[in-house]
């Protein structure tokens, strides 16, 4: 689950530089308002899913029972992948191809966080305080 810490810090940081650089850079580069509206609509959808990430790393880390969370977790990086990633592709260099592909990203958020709810509804408060040490 270790993995899942670094992916949502690196993510968060990868977030908050593309953000800046969305506020600072492409500002002349695309043509406002609706190029700047979807890139920035990536950034703030993979920001939030890293910090999922983050959640999901700290938490599988102190669950006996943590493969729907791990699952959950793939899930998010797929999504940030093909949800963020298409609408940068989209804003960025206008790959139209990959409009399709950004519903695939959102529903693999949607089933992320499904996962997360039925995982805490199977284990309530069954939470190991020895952290495990595995990858």
């Amino acid at each position: 689950m270790r993995y899942f810490l670094v992916l949502g810090a690196f993510g968060c940081g990868l977030a908050v530089m593309l953000g800046a650089f969305a506020a600072h850079g492409l500002k002349g580069y695309l043509p406002p308002p609706s190029s700047i509206t979807t890139f920035s609509t990536g950034v703030t959808y993979q920001f939030y899913h890293s910090l999922g990430l983050l959640v999901l790393g700290l938490l599988g880390m102190h669950y006996r029972e943590a493969r729907l969370l791990k699952i959950a977790g793939f899930l998010f990086v797929a999504g940030i992948v093909l949800f963020s990633g298409s609408l940068y592709g989209l804003s960025l260099f206008k790959w139209s191809f990959l409009g399709p592909i950004t519903p695939l990203g959102g529903l693999s958020f949607i089933l992320g966080w499904g996962l997360m709810v039925i995982h805490f509804l199977k284990h309530d408060a069954n939470v190991d305080v020895t952290p495990q040490r595995t990858l």
